[in-house]
């Protein structure tokens, strides 16, 4: 089922955040739950967070570069970060995807709890990679002649 406003290449009428909100409403289920809550927590951490819907309808949030994308699937809510290879992951978020070496993944199952402030200093983690790495590409342009 497509979200209102949605275009055969994931574009349309309505902006990214609108159309992850007719996805959490669709769902409408415990996964819509949990992605509307891991949404909040995505917020809460970086309040300059940027929503985007992506690559058919998934959700994607990022600052300076892709933090994570939250797709659902029928026994799961996937949290997958972009560059969670990377990242630390003390509290052991992380549990798949984890043979890769650039992405890292949270899956969440019906009635599993998220630890919120891990998942917060992982987003804010990845923020950080994001900022960091976009300001040694800056400093690395070429010089025009």
């Amino acid at each position: 089922m497509k979200a209102a406003g949605m275009t055969k290449d994931g574009n349309g009428g309505d902006s990214p955040s609108r159309l992850i909100d007719a996805r959490i409403e669709e769902l409408g289920d415990w996964r819509g739950a949990t992605l509307a809550r891991v949404r909040a927590l995505i917020k809460q951490a970086d309040p300059e967070v940027v929503e985007e819907w992506k690559w058919r309808g998934v959700p994607v949030w990022s600052h300076g570069g892709i933090i994570c994308t939250g797709e659902t699937y029928k026994a799961v809510v996937k949290l997958t970060f972009a560059k969670g290879a990377a990242l630390a992951d003390p509290a052991g978020l992380f549990n798949s995807s984890l043979d890769g070496n650039t992405r890292r993944a949270i899956d969440i199952r019906e009635g599993e709890e998220i630890d919120e402030a891990a998942l917060q200093a992982l987003i804010r983690a990845a923020v950080a990679l994001n900022v960091a790495a976009r300001a040694v590409r800056s400093q690395k342009k070429p010089k025009s002649a």
